[in-house]
């Protein structure tokens, strides 16, 4: 646990705004595209709308605010395994990539939901060993 008496462990979930009613439109994305399964929100919180999805060991709760405005830079950045089929999944589905390589050590590419928020996916890559 060290010095602190306590440890960080993880990341339970990620959070992005949505409009109030646009619960489809991110199922369409969320579940229809990247293929997360949506999970049943607790009844306390499932009246306030909004909607949960879960895949790869990542948690994304998209809960509702009624003075939305996208994220256009704060976002997530998620860990992809086959980055590129992924990417193409996307173009496939209508969603397009923006590749950047200007981050050492990973091949990334920025998207937005369809509701305009900026999401980060990005994959280590194959480092050579030193002898």
């Amino acid at each position: 646990m060290g010095t602190l008496g306590y440890s960080l462990d993880g990341l339970h979930n990620v959070q992005l705004a949505i409009p109030p009613g646009a619960e489809e439109t991110c199922r369409e994305f969320w579940r229809d595209v990247l293929g997360m399964t949506e999970l049943e929100k607790p009844p306390v919180l499932a009246t306030r709308g909004g909607c949960w999805f879960r895949g790869g060991g990542l948690e994304v709760h998209l809960g509702v605010e009624e003075d939305f405005r996208p994220n256009r830079k704060a976002h997530p950045g998620i860990l992809v395994t086959s980055l590129q089929v992924l990417a193409k999944r996307m173009e496939d589905n209508g969603v397009s990539v923006t590749w950047d390589d200007d981050f050492p050590g990973h091949d990334r590419f920025y998207t937005f939901d369809k509701l305009g928020n900026r999401l980060e996916f990005l994959e280590p890559t194959a480092v050579a060993d030193v002898a």
